[in-house]
């Protein structure tokens, strides 16, 4: 379990982490979202002793950091994926690091793998592409067999194809029982591999919850209907007092509830539904409402 208790980071007079209380369980991949420059990346810094904390705690399986005896045994982090030396091979420099984590050269080839970077194994660094690069950072990650990975903005750089095997291979890790946290602007990935979410706004911890619940309680209220009765289902939804308005399109725009009730009204009437989608999406309008200067936080 990785367990920040207080955990805050300042800047001379600016406080870039500000209290931060959560803990992050293994089985389950966990998101931590917030604006730039709400403090994510300190956090994580300050997770792995690469920032000394002001004030309070970080603690990954009971230690800080610095007290893990090989610590890539226990936590993967990815938080540059441009950390390796451009004149050196991406096994070379898998090897440099599992060397100094006492791990063997056969780990090596499978995180390669893993990773599908073995036919550019033998290749300079200084080479690769910006996803390549990312690969060998989660590589990086995977090396020790940890059961704790902390990756920072892992799909920067990859392609729809990479994207879709990075939620392949963090989803299989949380099954395994393994402890993941995930930092990311891409909402829609998120909303794809997320169980739950951390959100925080300047430096300050704005939500620790679901993602479903989340989505819920701060999502869009806005629905896009379609149905073949159009007039039917707009007299009745204006009977139940929904505001509802006809689109260019013929769609109903209906505000002011949710899909149950709605697709409950629906079949009761014995009115079909061919379309019952949210107008915006949902995670994202979620995360800008929460997030947003008139919420309390800001870029």
């Amino acid at each position: 379990m990785i367990e920040a208790r207080g955990l805050t980071k300042r800047h001379g007079t600016r406080t870039a982490v500000d209290g931060l209380t959560f803990e992050v369980a293994p089985g389950r991949v966990t998101a931590f979202l917030g604006r730039n420059g709400a403090g994510k990346s300190t956090t994580m810094r300050m997770l792995v002793g690469l920032d000394r904390p002001t004030a309070g705690t970080a603690r990954i399986a009971g230690r800080a950091y610095e007290e893990l005896a090989e610590p890539m045994r226990t936590v993967g982090a990815l938080l540059d994926s441009g950390a390796a030396h451009p004149g050196r091979t991406a096994r070379d420099h898998l090897l440099w690091l599992a060397h100094s984590n006492r791990i063997g050269a056969r780990r090596v080839d499978e995180v390669l793998d893993t990773v599908e970077l073995s036919g550019a194994a033998r290749r300079r660094v200084g080479g690769f592409s910006l996803g390549m690069r990312q690969r060998l950072g989660i590589a990086v990650a995977l090396l020790g067999d940890p059961a704790v990975l902390l990756l920072d903005e892992p799909a920067n750089g990859l392609d729809p194809e990479g994207i879709r095997w990075l939620r392949t291979v963090l989803r299989s890790l949380a099954r395994e029982g393994r402890t993941v946290l995930v930092s990311s602007h891409l909402m829609g990935e998120v909303a794809r591999t997320a169980d739950h979410l951390l959100v925080i706004g300047r430096g300050r911890l704005l939500a620790d919850t679901p993602l479903t619940s989340f989505v819920t309680a701060h999502g869009p209220q806005a629905l896009r209907v379609r149905t073949p009765r159009p007039q039917a289902l707009l007299d009745l939804l204006d009977a139940e007092g929904i505001p509802t308005s006809r689109q260019p399109d013929g769609a109903l725009h209906v505000s002011g509830a949710g899909e149950d009730r709605i697709g409950r009204l629906a079949a009761r009437h014995g009115i079909p539904l061919l379309e019952l989608t949210p107008e915006e999406d949902p995670l994202e309008e979620a995360f800008l409402r929460l997030t947003s200067p008139a919420a309390g936080s800001s870029r």
